[in-house]
């Protein structure tokens, strides 16, 4: 996942000057504003995470209740996920900005309320296959809420904001992991109640995204507001035509923007296209790339092979939300630590990603040829640890030298060729008009494919 960077609101040079030590006399109202408009995002931020049956969906689909086989779920349901993220994936990202993320946002939340009712009342493959349809959609809508709070807060701000919407997620996910286990474990609770439960609170985020105030500018498409009320002008403004339009230019704003529209996009392509020439950009751009696809797919199918090496059809006691809310812990931990980690990156990147990438190898080949659920479990802990520790420093070696806008695009273009590649692996591996290979041999050819 990628998070990634919003256009500047102002800057200070567009400030109208004030004596210092003294207040506008209607700055406190706006204060107030956005951060009550913050919180509430946050709020929903982390209510949305709230779905204490998704850590179960593979023991519900091969339990009592649905009655799926183990094939059916690995090589028919499951890789519907990777080709409807695949699809939706650049329309999405393009409608995000255009529509300014509340639209899509009501989308996501309507795909979720979608996935737990065919869950609970759909019988066959295509039923679930259609669900997991909605589960791409919802994947690939997250990219809205990452990027609609920068659309709040000024520059100076975005850092903060930026740390409490992702702990604000991380916080959600790690309750609903909990609730789902204690539910399980101490109240016995069946599947089928959990995804009632889970449709329950997917319907109250629908309820909370329809007060989600729409903003009036997003990062590629609507920016003329921001323009002529003096918003700084940024990487998109002087490759559109290089100055901010004066008072002058307006009776031609229509033409200007219709044709700025059309070409902003493909001349920030043509500009990444330059700056990929740089070698660590290259170096940590095919990381994100190889390891996002592979870190994914094991996410995808990781339920299954619990489930194989422990069967969970008729035993409620698993313990898949307790790993998830551990696992999501470690990475928030491993995240924050690599905070600090100060080392030259122009020199040691290289060895970090092949001792990193080789440990995670390690622990796919322990998870997939263990017999005990408990190693399993925590290699699998451990596996997701050491992906999150990564993702802030390839964030940050990737975007340290480019503007935010084509941060954007850069961590669009790399999520969008990790979703290629995880495609490509699913059609020949996982799908039945593949090699349809089971979750064993899968995880086989994922651990070679890291150590490659």
């Amino acid at each position: 996942m990628t998070v990634p960077r919003r256009e500047p609101l102002s800057s200070a040079a567009d400030m109208p000057q004030q004596d210092e030590g003294k207040k506008p006399p209607m700055e406190t109202a706006p204060e107030q504003r956005w951060k009550l408009q913050v919180f509430y995002l946050c709020f929903y931020g982390f209510m949305t995470q709230i779905r204490p049956g998704e850590s179960f969906i593979t023991p519900y689909l091969l339990g009592h209740d649905k009655n799926f086989t183990q094939v059916e779920v690995t090589n028919e349901i499951t890789p519907v996920l990777t080709y409807s993220y695949m699809a939706v994936l650049v329309p999405i990202f393009l409608l995000t900005d255009y529509l300014r993320y509340k639209p899509v946002l009501v989308l996501q939340s309507l795909s979720h309320i979608s996935i737990w009712l065919l869950l609970v009342l759909g019988t066959s493959v295509l039923a679930m296959q259609l669900m997991e349809f909605f589960y791409g959609v919802t994947m690939a809508a997250r990219i809205a809420y990452s990027s609609y709070i920068f659309s709040l807060v000024a520059p100076s701000r975005y850092q903060r904001m930026a740390s409490y919407s992702r702990s604000s997620v991380l916080l959600g996910v790690f309750t609903s992991s909990v609730l789902g286990q204690l539910c399980v474990t101490l109240g016995s609770v069946s599947f089928l109640i959990l995804n009632y439960v889970s449709l329950g609170f997917v319907t109250f985020g629908l309820f909370l995204t329809l007060f989600l105030e729409r903003p009036k500018r997003s990062l590629f498409f609507n920016r003329a507001e921001a323009a002529c009320n003096g918003a700084a002008p940024a990487e998109l403004d002087k490759m559109a035509g290089g100055d901010k339009m004066d008072s002058g230019d307006k009776t031609d704003g229509g033409k200007v923007m219709g044709g700025w529209r059309q070409a902003v996009l493909c001349r920030m392509l043509r500009e990444v296209c330059t700056v990929a020439k740089q070698s660590r950009l290259q170096l940590w751009s095919c990381w994100w790339i190889f390891n996002s696809a592979g870190y994914y797919l094991v996410l995808y199918y990781v339920q299954i092979l619990w489930n194989d090496i422990y069967p969970a059809r008729d035993n409620q006691r698993v313990y898949n939300g307790g790993v998830d809310a551990a696992s999501t812990l470690l990475g928030a931990i491993a995240s924050f630590a690599a905070g600090y980690l100060k080392i030259r990156w122009a020199l040691w990147s290289a060895l970090v990603i092949g001792v990193v990438t080789a440990i995670q190898a390690g622990l796919l080949l322990l998870m997939n040829t263990t017999g005990n659920i408990w190693l399993c479990y925590t290699a699998y802990v451990l596996f997701r640890g050491s992906y999150q520790f990564l993702v802030p420093i390839a964030i940050f070696q990737i975007a340290t030298s480019l503007s935010k806008e084509l941060c954007a695009l850069v961590f669009g273009v790399n999520t969008f060729f990790s979703t290629v590649l995880k495609t490509v692996i699913t059609i020949i591996v996982a799908d039945k008009r593949g090699l349809g290979l089971s979750v064993h041999p899968q995880n086989h050819s994922l651990a070679v494919l890291r150590l490659l």
